[in-house]
C-alpha cells in the first residue's frame, strides 16, 4: 500500500458522472492537512499520507467505512461509532459540516483529537456522489490550551501577587494576589504605571529593573518596600522576568511579589533576642560583682560573707527567671501576679528584709493585677532599673535608697521610681545603651505609655506611665 491511494473515476462512466472540483491525485498527496474521499455507502475512496499519519494506520480502500481511524471518540470521551462520525452525519444530511469535534484512536491507543469538515462532493449535474473530509489536528491547540488553563489557574489561585507590565510600566495583567498585598481592584489598577506601587523615595528602583529587562535579564529575588492603597508599606520579595513577543522581541515584563513582613518581622525580633542576651550576660556579670561588693561591706566573716553571695545570688537568679518569656503560662497562678510581688521577687537579690520594706528599697501603692506578657515585659522593664542601679546608681552603696510608688486613674497606671544616697551621676549617658532602648520599646509599643527620666542631683527619678487596659488588669482583690 502507498501513502496516497485514490479511486479511478473515468470521465465515459454516466453512474459515477465527473466528480466536480476533485483535486489531481499529485495536489491531494501534497497537502499537509489530512484530506480523505468516501463514497455514497461511505466507503473510503482516497486518502493522502496526512490523514494516514493522523489515524496511525492505512485503511483499506473501498472496504473500510466513514473513517480510517481505528477507533472514533466524542469529546467527551465516550465511544463513537464511525456511522455516528461527523462525514456520516454530513452524507446522511447533503450538507457541509465545519470544525465539527472528535477524537480519534490509533493501534497503539493513542488519541487525537481533531476537527472534521466534511463537505459533499457533487457531479455535473449537482448530484452528491460522495463527501471529502478535511481534518485538522488539534493536539498541539489542545495541549497549549491547557497548559494556558493550567497557568491562569496557578496565577489565579496563587496567595503571591502576580503581574505583568508592558516595556514602558503599564499594568497590564493583575491577578487576585496582587489585589489581596496591594489593595488595588484589576480595574484600578490595569491600565496604570507600576509607579503607583512604588514610595516617592524608591522611584529609581523601577528604571533600573527596565534597563535590565530590556537586556533580557532575569531579577531574582529583590527585596524592597512598595505602597499599599492604604498608604500603608509592606515589605516584599520581588521575582521578575522579561515577555517576550512571537518573535522573541522582549515587549514587557512579569512580576511575582511575596509579601514578607512576617519574615522581617521575625528576623527583627530575632536580632532583638541576641541582642539582649548579649546585653543579659554583660549586666549579669556586672551585677554579681556589685553583689559580692554589697556582701563584702556588710559582713564581719568569710563565712557571712559567702552565705550573703549565695543567698543574693540565688534570688538574682529568681528574679532573672521573670524575664525569660514563655515562662508564665497564662494559665498559671503567675498570670495574676501583683505588681508589688513582681518588685519583691526583683528588689530580692540586692536586699533581704521584711515584706514590703527591705531596708533601703521602699514599695508602696494599690494591688494591681498583671496579666501574663505584661508580668514579663514589666518584669524586663524593672529588671533592667534595678540592674542600673546596682551598677551604677542607689543600690551600689550601702547608703542608697530607692522608693517605688504607683497609683492609678480611671485608665492610666503611674509608677514613680526614685533613687537617692547613691554617687553622683552627672546625667544622662551620651549614647542610649540597649536596655534603654528595650524599655522605651515595651512602655510605649505594648502598653501606649511613656517612660520618662529625671536626672536630679540627688538621684535618678524615673516615671512611668502605662495604659491599664494593655496590662491585662483584672481590676483589685
Amino acid at each position: 500500500m502507498t501513502n496516497f491511494a485514490t479511486t479511478e473515476v473515468s470521465a465515459g462512466n454516466a453512474e459515477a458522472g465527473h466528480i466536480s472540483g476533485c483535486l489531481a491525485p499529485a495536489i491531494l498527496a501534497a497537502l499537509p492537512a489530512p484530506v480523505y474521499t468516501i463514497d455514497l455507502e461511505g466507503r473510503i475512496t482516497s486518502y493522502n499520507p496526512a490523514a494516514a499519519d493522523l489515524w496511525g494506520r492505512h485503511p483499506v480502500l473501498h472496504q473500510d467505512r466513514w473513517s480510517g481511524a481505528w477507533r472514533l471518540y466524542r469529546p467527551d470521551g465516550t465511544p463513537m461509532a464511525h456511522d455516528e462520525s461527523p462525514i456520516a452525519v454530513a452524507l446522511g444530511q447533503g450538507r457541509a459540516i465545519r470544525n465539527a469535534e472528535a477524537v480519534a484512536e490509533r493501534p497503539d491507543g493513542t488519541r487525537v483529537p481533531f476537527l472534521a469538515n466534511p463537505t459533499p462532493l457533487r457531479n455535473d449535474q449537482g448530484d452528491i456522489v460522495g463527501m471529502a473530509n478535511l481534518l485538522v489536528d488539534v493536539t498541539e491547540a489542545r495541549r497549549a490550551a491547557l497548559t494556558e488553563h493550567h497557568f491562569a489557574s496557578i496565577v489565579e489561585s496563587s496567595h503571591d501577587a502576580i503581574i505583568s507590565k508592558d516595556i514602558n510600566g503599564i499594568i497590564a495583567t493583575w491577578n487576585p494576589g496582587a489585589e489581596n498585598l496591594f489593595g488595588y481592584t484589576a480595574a484600578e489598577a490595569v491600565g496604570r504605571h507600576v509607579n503607583l506601587l512604588i514610595p516617592e523615595d524608591r522611584l529609581d528602583e523601577e528604571p533600573r529593573i527596565i534597563d535590565r529587562i530590556r537586556r533580557g535579564e532575569r531579577v531574582d529575588h529583590f527585596e524592597t518596600i512598595r505602597r499599599r492603597k492604604d498608604g500603608s508599606l509592606v515589605d516584599i520579595s520581588l521575582t521578575i522576568s522579561p515577555v517576550r513577543d512571537e518573535q522573541g522581541r522582549i515587549v514587557g515584563a512579569s512580576k511575582i511579589a511575596r509579601d514578607i513582613s512576617e519574615r522581617r518581622r521575625s528576623e527583627e525580633q530575632q536580632g532583638l533576642i541576641l541582642r539582649e542576651m548579649s546585653h543579659r550576660v554583660k549586666n549579669l556579670f556586672s551585677v554579681a560583682a556589685s553583689l559580692v561588693t554589697m556582701s563584702a561591706r556588710a559582713s564581719t566573716t568569710p563565712e557571712e560573707m559567702a552565705e550573703s553571695v549565695r543567698a543574693r545570688l540565688n534570688a538574682l537568679t529568681k528574679a532573672h527567671e521573670l524575664t525569660r518569656p514563655g515562662l508564665l503560662d497564662i494559665d498559671t497562678a503567675m498570670t495574676n501576679t501583683t505588681l508589688a510581688e513582681l518588685l519583691r521577687a526583683i528588689f530580692e537579690p540586692y536586699a533581704r528584709e521584711s515584706v514590703g520594706q527591705y531596708g533601703s528599697i521602699q514599695l508602696s501603692g494599690p494591688e494591681v493585677l498583671l496579666g501574663g506578657n505584661a508580668v514579663t515585659s514589666f518584669a524586663l522593664v524593672f529588671h533592667e532599673l534595678a540592674t542600673n542601679a546596682a551598677k551604677y546608681g542607689a543600690l551600689s552603696d550601702l547608703g542608697g535608697r530607692i522608693r517605688v510608688n504607683w497609683h492609678m486613674t480611671e485608665r492610666r497606671l503611674l509608677v514613680s521610681w526614685q533613687e537617692a544616697g547613691g554617687p553622683s551621676v552627672p546625667g544622662p549617658a551620651r549614647h542610649r545603651g540597649f536596655g534603654s532602648t528595650l524599655s522605651q520599646r515595651l512602655i510605649s509599643g505594648q502598653f501606649d505609655g511613656k517612660i520618662d527620666y529625671d536626672w536630679r542631683p540627688e538621684g535618678l527619678a524615673i516615671h512611668i506611665d502605662v495604659e491599664l487596659s494593655r496590662l491585662g488588669w483584672k481590676g483589685p482583690g
